[in-house]
């Protein structure tokens, strides 16, 4: 049996474009997106290979969005997070946030913070839950947390990012067709492989994750040497 350690991570972009198309309100994409995630979350548990997803849902940049954007998302990721609880305990799934947690309404960071203690103990899976997250936010984060720089090393400096219990991330997904990183987990990305996917989020498939999976399998990761 394969041993269950890679680290998938995913960026899902195209939300509104494909709401577009659709003629629909730009939240009303996020919606579909947040309804699509779960196919893909269930299919990276059943996985052997998978020991994590890391899904961003909401960068920093994010709030420079339309207020009615914004208020909308919110009220999405409360419905979603509701929505998975029974998900996460059914499958012993550990659900963890990476972010800010001051920037968000009330409401949602109780609920984060709920999912959290509840899955704490939960080792088969974990969903890592980017929400006002940026990586340049996470490495200045963790640079105030630090009482003597000048002993910090490499090793070291990871005990203060957000997660430093999760592995690297192995490899990052990013639909749309776009070719940007976005300072997505710069840190734990570092030595990622890429794939991007021209499909919209919100129509990605299992199947898609799975060529993807594939395309990464061909890739021969050297890290340096």
């Amino acid at each position: 049996m394969l041993d269950k350690t890679l680290h998938i991570a995913i960026i899902p972009d195209g939300n509104r474009r494909w709401a577009k198309r659709f003629s629909l309100k730009p939240w009303q994409g996020h919606a579909q997106a947040m309804k699509n995630s779960r196919a893909l979350i269930e299919w990276c548990f059943h996985n052997p290979r998978i020991s994590a997803l890391s899904l961003w849902g909401f960068s920093t940049e994010n709030w420079n969005r339309s207020q009615e954007e914004v208020d909308n998302l919110m009220r999405i990721y409360v419905e979603w997070l509701q929505s998975q609880r029974s998900l996460l305990m059914e499958n012993e799934i550990r659900f963890v946030h990476s972010g800010r947690m001051d920037r968000i309404p009330k409401d949602l960071a109780s609920l984060i913070q709920n999912l959290t203690h509840e899955t704490e103990g939960f080792s088969k899976f974990t969903l890592n839950f980017a929400l006002d997250y940026g990586g340049r936010d996470e490495v200045a984060r963790a640079i105030q947390k630090i009482s003597e720089p000048a002993l910090v090393t490499e090793q070291s400096f990871r005990q203060y990012l957000d997660h430093p219990e999760l592995p690297d991330i192995d490899l990052v997904i990013r639909t749309s067709g776009e070719h940007r990183t976005s300072g997505f987990f710069i840190w734990q990305a570092a030595y990622a492989e890429w794939h991007f996917e021209k499909k919209y989020f919100p129509d990605l498939t299992p199947e898609d994750l799975g060529r993807a999976l594939e395309d990464y399998d061909q890739r021969q990761r050297r890290f340096g040497k």
